[in-house]
């Protein structure tokens, strides 16, 4: 993982926003990531391909959708990095809103994606 392709991956506010809410919730698809972050999928798919290749994220697919969640291979010092990114965003928009709209979303919910389906 080269220094460089994670701080361009990150310095990009959509893409810190995708890592923010993952890093909260552990796991998120693509359409509660389309929900929080209120931009189209096409867009949010083509971040989430910039931070799977660049190696921050891993995806999983489940039926119709493809869930996302940090690399556990992650080497120590992008985990201190997203760590430390994570805790400049709490608190301040548009991190806190999208966080919030997550979190409405999943109560309107009984299991992920089910209002996409």
């Amino acid at each position: 993982m080269q220094p460089e392709q994670v701080l361009k991956a990150l310095a990009d506010i959509t893409r810190l926003r995708i890592i923010h809410l993952i890093k909260e919730h552990n796991e998120l698809c693509v359409c509660e990531l389309t929900e929080a972050l209120d931009i189209i999928q096409p867009k949010i798919s083509r971040h989430l391909a910039i931070l799977r290749k660049t190696g921050l994220l891993i995806d999983r697919r489940e039926g119709q959708w493809i869930f996302y969640s940090l690399s556990s291979d992650l080497t120590l010092w992008v985990n201190e990095l997203i760590n430390a990114a994570n805790m400049g965003c709490k608190g301040k928009e548009p991190f806190d809103i999208d966080s919030k709209k997550l979190a409405k979303l999943n109560l309107l919910s009984s299991f992920a994606c089910q209002s996409c389906a």
